[in-house]
């Protein structure tokens, strides 16, 4: 520590933009100043991207702090927060750079705000190494809203690679604090749904044929059971430059969600496309947990802010999951716990993530 300042490593463990992401919102949310050095060290092009940096500013703003390092390719920052305030903010990265990455930043932030805010982050909404917006829209915006808090999230304008150009709105209240959740109880999948989806120059024919060898992967495993991805066409006043995809949802009896998705490019043959979401949807189900990989790390930051002990039960804990726990614990007083699931299926690889979690309060409520 430098006089008060937390010092993080960014390059160990997962060693990328996620060491970044759950450490400044938790400098922002407990006013802790931070040093973050050796920033995504474990990446092919280290330091910050524009989509961190965009990140970092617009934490920074919400919260009207100082922010020094603050450059593309830096891999030293400090950061000193300040008092969260709602309003309108605006991130872009200006190119592809996820804006599902720059929500998960603020959202925990702006919880803890004095007054509503509003959101606009600018960049991909589809992008690879990071969840798709329709990802953060049908599976994690359900399930997070369990902790007992309410957003919006309006899609203006899709955006993929390589210009980027989405635009997405969200909207959000305060809350006075968190509720833990329980999500332990998986009960059996009663729907298959999801959407494929082309924008720009694709025909409608590649959503189609992702679709359908999606729902031929899926049916080899689970026979009885209705499935409905939408192919679907972009209107083009809602989508920038051309891209497509698919994203396939699960929903069990006790309203968990999981997910598989995958993203088309060039010279990707779209019937691939359709069986990597398939297959990563049917991986998901197999471990019995109630949480996919996607979803799993994306709660630790909620579970170590809510008012009690959350219990989910997941499959194998991914390093992304191990590093937001590691962070969690380095920065707030939040006690996690691993153990391996006592299930009934002794082929189930399933583990319960546990948290006491600090019980954050909203001084501004």
């Amino acid at each position: 520590m430098d006089g008060d300042r937390v010092e993080i490593d960014g390059g160990i463990m997962e060693g990328g933009g996620q060491i970044l992401r759950v450490s400044t919102a938790l400098s922002c949310l407990l006013g802790l100043p931070l040093r973050v050095r050796r920033i995504r060290a474990g990446r092919s092009q280290p330091g910050l991207r524009p989509q961190h940096l965009s990140g970092l500013e617009m934490v920074r703003d919400l919260c009207d702090g100082k922010l020094n390092g603050g450059e593309i390719g830096s891999t030293e920052i400090t950061f000193t927060p300040g008092k969260i305030k709602g309003g309108t903010h605006v991130a872009d990265t200006k190119t592809a750079g996820s804006v599902c990455l720059l929500m998960q930043v603020a959202m925990p932030c702006v919880l803890f705000a004095a007054s509503p805010s509003e959101l606009h982050l600018k960049g991909g909404t589809n992008a690879e190494m990071a969840p798709q917006i329709d990802y953060t829209v049908m599976v994690f915006k359900p399930i997070v809203e369990k902790f007992n808090f309410t957003f919006n999230c309006d899609i203006k304008k899709r955006g993929y690679y390589p210009q980027g150009g989405g635009e997405v709105v969200v909207r959000m209240s305060p809350v006075k604090e968190l509720s833990p959740i329980n999500l332990t109880e998986r009960g059996t999948v009663t729907k298959i749904y999801g959407r494929a989806f082309v924008a720009g120059a694709l025909p409608i024919k590649l959503a189609k044929d992702m679709s359908s060898a999606a729902v031929r992967c899926i049916r080899k495993e689970i026979r009885d059971l209705y499935i409905n991805i939408q192919p679907i066409r972009e209107p083009d006043d809602q989508a920038v430059g051309t891209g497509s995809g698919i994203i396939i949802v699960a929903e069990t009896s006790t309203g968990c969600l999981l997910a598989g998705s995958s993203l088309g490019k060039r010279g990707k043959n779209s019937d691939k496309v359709g069986i990597e979401a398939a297959e990563m949807l049917l991986k998901s189900l197999k471990h019995g947990g109630t949480v996919d990989d996607s979803l799993q790390d994306q709660l630790i930051i909620f579970m170590a802010l809510a008012k009690g002990v959350s219990r989910v039960k997941s499959g194998p804990i991914t390093l992304h999951t191990q590093t937001a726990i590691h962070f969690a614990e380095q920065l707030t007083k939040a006690k996690f716990t691993v153990t391996k699931s006592e299930d009934e299926d002794p082929s189930n690889d399933t583990y319960i993530i546990e948290c006491q979690g600090v019980g954050m309060i909203n001084p501004n409520l």
